[in-house]
């Protein structure tokens, strides 16, 4: 079976492909966010992913499918309870939740509100669920005017912390998220996030790249721990290390944006020796997943696409390349929460002569199973497809 010295993993951040058997449970019953991002926006032009076999796997407007696609094609589910990033990493990395993390639709309790004040000394705004946008709208100038931060959560597991960088510089606001994490680690709150933002009135606030998440350490190991305890590498890109509380990371590589991760990713790919490169790119999610940007999401999908294929260029036969996503956040259904989808699976390496397909997954552990088989880790969460693509690759000379 053929093995590989580097193994790459890119999450594009909320790029769905269709609901899971259980969406209705989540109200996500008709969402499917590359569908209908296509759709939206008079298809997509994606050669490289269609070069890969994305339109393999379901109709996809400007995407036809291909008879010989170059990579192995497939779709994964996730057997975790949730539909939040933490959740979906973590089974990638082979850690299932059976038991759903806490949220708070209708704001935090008392109980831990009374004990953030006590805590920090300060009386937030907001406890509410709101969008990130909204909020700096709806409270933005109150908290100019009174320093209080800015509390607010959503459908998902977060305890967000909105602040003007001039007035909780954001060094004191990574201390107030650092101080309620403590608070909510009994709580299984997944993350705190640290949301930055400048402007002079509401007319103008904008977020600022310097985010920072506060999650949760996993609650048991991950393949990136036994890797890591290997000696191997594991270098994390964008928001990777923060949703693993930095636990089995040997390199954190945070990203302003999806085009600074992709120069990041190519950059720690060249110095990567033995190991994996585990990079999320958080625009497709945070900037027009959550906004109900449809367009905006395919403009996105379009610049990786053409980034892409420059990253290819620069693998060898030694290395292999796995895309996917980890929820959907479809901008076409109502509300501007993640929604509950497969994601995509395609696996690639130079030597690879042709792909076919790997089905459907049960689990988005088959990545950790994969990783764990390639690199003789015995990892038993997930079931491993690296010997259906090897089966596919040219003999050695």
């Amino acid at each position: 079976m053929k093995c590989f010295r580097r193994i790459v993993i890119i999450v594009l951040d909320g790029v769905g492909i269709g609901a899971l058997p259980d969406a209705a449970d989540y109200g996500d019953v008709a969402a499917n966010t590359l569908l209908h991002v296509a759709e939206a926006c008079d298809g997509l032009r994606l050669p490289t992913l269609q070069c890969l076999g994305l339109g393999n796997l379901l109709p996809l407007p400007g995407v036809p499918p291909t008879t010989k696609p170059a990579a192995g094609y497939g779709r994964m589910a996730e057997v975790s309870s949730g539909k939040d990033s933490t959740t979906g990493h973590w089974e990638l990395a082979g850690l299932l939740q059976s038991e759903p993390f806490a949220v708070y639709p209708r704001g935090f309790p008392p109980a831990i509100i009374d004990e953030f004040v006590r805590r920090t000394g300060l009386q937030p705004l907001g406890n509410y669920a709101a969008s990130g946008t909204d909020i700096l709208l709806q409270l933005g100038d109150e908290h100019v005017r009174t320093g209080r931060p800015i509390v607010y959560t959503s459908v998902d597991s977060v305890f967000q912390i909105a602040a003007h960088e001039d007035i909780i510089p954001v060094a004191k606001l990574y201390e107030l998220c650092q101080v309620t994490r403590e608070i909510l680690n009994p709580c299984r709150i997944a993350r705190v996030i640290a949301r930055p933002f400048v402007g002079s009135s509401a007319a103008d606030y904008r977020r600022t790249s310097r985010r920072h998440d506060f999650s949760m350490p996993p609650s048991a190991e991950t393949v990136l721990d036994r890797l890591q305890a290997a000696g191997l590498e594991v270098c994390g890109v964008g928001k990777i290390s923060d949703l693993f509380a930095g636990h089995g990371i040997t390199r954190a590589l945070p990203s302003e944006n999806n085009r600074h991760g992709m120069d990041l990713s190519l950059q720690a790919f060249e110095e990567l020796r033995r190991g994996v490169l585990f990079a999320n790119l958080v625009d497709f999610d945070m900037l027009y997943g959550h906004r109900l940007d449809p367009c905006g999401f395919a403009d996105a999908l379009a610049e990786f696409d053409g980034w892409l294929s420059r990253f290819m260029s620069t693998m060898s036969e030694e290395d292999l390349l796995l895309l996917t996503a980890d929820h959907g956040c479809d901008p076409t259904t109502p509300g501007t929460n993640h929604s509950r989808e497969y994601v995509p699976l395609l696996g690639w390496s130079p030597g690879l002569r042709c792909g076919r397909s790997l089905g459907s997954r049960a689990s988005f552990a088959d990545v950790a199973a994969t990783l764990g088989e390639n690199f003789a880790l015995g990892w038993a969460s997930g079931e491993s497809f690296l010997g259906q693509l090897s089966g596919e690759f040219d003999d050695p000379d």
